[in-house]
C-alpha cells in the first residue's frame, strides 16, 4: 500500500476574482515601472542642487524629457557581444536581474482589500498575498545575485569577473544583515504575510519598537542596490564599471533599470515592514497615495546619501557589514525575542 505526502510551501490568498487580480497587478506594475523615469529625473535634479550645479534643463520643460532621451540613446547603441563571451548567458544575465525585481513587486501591498468598490466589485491593491511574503522577497533577491554573477562571468573579461565576484561577496553579506533586521518585525507581528504585517501596524508603526532594525535594513538596502557609499560593484575608478564592463546599449539599460527598480522594491518593503504601509491620516482611499509618498521619502534619502557620503574602501565595506551590521541586527533580534516572550 503506497502513501503520498504533499509538502505545502505556502498559501496564496485571493479574495477577489481572477480578472480583478490580473487588472490590479498590471496597474501596480504600470505605476511602479513609470516611477523609474521620475526617480531618474528627480535624482539628477536633487544631486545638482546638492552639488551646486544645474540638473537636466534642456530637453523639455525643466528637463522633464531627459530620461526618455537617455533611454532612446541607449536603445540606439550598437548591440555588441564580446568575442570571448558565452553568448547565451551574456544575453540572459540582465533578463534575470530585471525579472527578479519585477517579480518582487507582486507582494508589495499598496492598500487593503476594498469591498464593493469600483463597479460594485471587490478588489485588492496588491498582486498576491503570500503566506511567506518576506521569504518570497528574499528568495528572488537571492536569485538576482545570479544575474550579476553570470553577467560578469559570461563577458569573458577578467575585469567583469572580478567585479562580479565582489558584487557576490557584497550582496551575500548585506542580504544577511537585511534578513536579520526584518526578523524582529516578523516576531512582533507573528506572521510572514506582508498584508498582515501592515494590518498589525494599525495603531503603532514598527519603526518605533524596531528603530535599530530599520536603520540596519536601510544601510543594507544601500549595499544591496549598489548605491553610494557602497557602490564598489560599479566603481569605474577601480574596476572599469565592474560586472557590466562589457555591456552596452539596451542590455546595460536593463541592468540600470533593475537597479532602480530594486531601489523602489526595497523602499516598498521598508514602508511595509516599518512605516505602516497604507496607514496614514485621512480616509482609507488615501492608502495607496500614502504608500507612494513614503516610498518617495525613502528614495529621496537614497539620493541624499549619494550626494553626501564618499565611497568606502572594499575592506571597510566588508568589515562594516560583518563586524557592525550583522552583530547589531543579532543583538536587536535577541532583545526583541526577550520582549516578545516576557513582555
Amino acid at each position: 500500500m503506497s502513501h503520498s505526502v504533499a509538502l505545502q510551501l505556502a498559501t496564496v490568498g485571493f479574495e477577489v476574482s481572477v480578472w480583478a487580480q490580473v487588472i490590479v497587478s498590471f496597474l501596480i506594475f504600470f505605476v511602479v515601472f513609470n516611477m523609474i523615469p521620475m526617480v531618474l529625473l528627480v535624482e539628477r535634479k536633487v544631486l545638482g542642487r546638492f552639488q551646486g550645479r544645474y540638473g537636466p534643463n534642456r530637453v523639455g520643460p525643466f528637463g522633464m524629457f531627459q530620461p526618455l532621451v537617455d533611454i532612446a540613446k541607449l536603445a540606439s547603441k550598437e548591440d555588441f557581444i564580446p568575442r570571448n563571451a558565452s553568448k547565451m548567458i551574456f544575453i540572459i544575465a540582465p533578463v534575470i536581474s530585471l525579472f527578479t525585481a519585477i517579480a518582487t513587486i507582486a507582494i508589495l501591498p499598496f492598500g487593503n482589500t476594498v469591498e464593493d468598490g469600483l463597479f460594485g466589485a471587490n478588489y485588492t491593491l496588491y498582486g498576491i498575498d503570500v503566506s511567506i511574503g518576506v521569504l518570497y522577497a528574499f528568495a528572488f533577491g537571492a536569485i538576482a545575485f545570479y544575474g550579476l554573477m553570470l553577467g560578469g562571468w559570461a563577458s569573458g573579461s577578467k575585469y567583469s569577473f572580478l567585479g562580479a565576484m565582489r558584487s557576490a561577496a557584497q550582496l551575500i553579506s548585506y542580504e544577511l544583515a537585511a534578513g536579520l533586521s526584518l526578523v524582529g518585525v516578523i516576531m512582533m507581528s507573528g506572521t510572514l504575510s506582508m498584508t498582515e504585517i501592515v494590518n498589525k501596524q494599525d495603531g503603532t508603526w514598527f519603526i518605533i519598537p524596531q528603530f535599530v532594525g530599520f536603520l540596519v535594513f536601510l544601510v543594507a538596502a544601500f549595499a544591496e542596490t549598489n548605491r553610494a557609499p557602497f557602490d564598489l560593484v560599479e566603481a569605474d575608478a577601480e574596476l572599469v564599471a565592474g560586472y557590466q564592463t562589457e555591456y552596452g546599449g539596451i542590455r546595460f539599460a536593463a541592468f540600470m533599470l533593475a537597479e532602480y527598480m530594486n531601489m523602489i522594491v526595497l523602499s516598498g518593503i521598508g514602508v511595509t515592514m516599518f512605516l505602516g504601509g497604507w496607514h496614514g491620516p485621512g480616509p482609507d482611499w488615501l492608502g495607496p497615495i500614502w504608500v507612494l509618498v513614503k516610498i518617495f521619502i525613502l528614495l529621496l534619502f537614497f539620493m541624499w546619501i549619494r550626494a553626501t557620503l564618499p565611497r568606502l574602501r572594499y575592506d571597510q565595506l566588508m568589515s562594516f557589514g560583518w563586524k557592525i551590521l550583522i552583530p547589531l541586527a543579532t543583538i536587536n533580534l535577541m532583545v526583541t525575542a526577550v520582549l516578545v516572550v516576557y513582555a
